[in-house]
This record gives structure tokens, sequence and C-alpha cells, in this order.
């Protein structure tokens, strides 16, 4: 009997876990991305963290890391 409900608590906890796990990762990607688009556009490329090697890199990078913030959130409010 305890076996099933250990068991059961575990099967519940590693989505929530995964799905805060993409949320943050998304959120580390746009701010790095956001941070060297800023850095670049305001002539600071030294210290951009990818020295703003391409403004559609950044705003595709940002594009994707906020769809996958989108999923994890939507797929974490479901796991509830």
């Amino acid at each position: 009997m305890v076996s099933s409900f250990v068991s059961s608590q575990k099967g519940r906890l590693m989505p929530k876990a995964l799905c805060l796990i993409g949320l943050v990762i998304a959120s580390l990607v746009f701010l790095i991305f956001l941070l060297d688009l800023i850095l670049g556009l305001a002539g600071l490329t030294n210290m951009a963290p990818f020295r703003n090697a391409s403004m559609l890199m950044n705003i595709i990078f940002m594009m994707a890391s906020g769809g996958l913030a989108y999923v994890a959130w939507t797929t974490y409010r479901e796991q509830r």
C-alpha cells in the first residue's frame, strides 16, 4: 500500500519539474539573447555575450525561447 502511494507521488512530480526546468531554460536563453541585442544596439559589442553576431539570430532565438516558455507554462498549468 505504501509503495503505490510513493510511486503515484513520484509520477506527479516529474512532469511538473520538467515543465519548470523548461521554463527556466527558456527564460535564461531569452535573457542572454536580449542582453546581446541590447548591448549590440548600444554599441557595446565587446560586452555582448555573442559579440552581436546577428540581429536576426537574436530575434529568432528570443521568439523560439518565448515559444518554449509558453508551451512549458501551459503544460505546467495542465499538470495541476
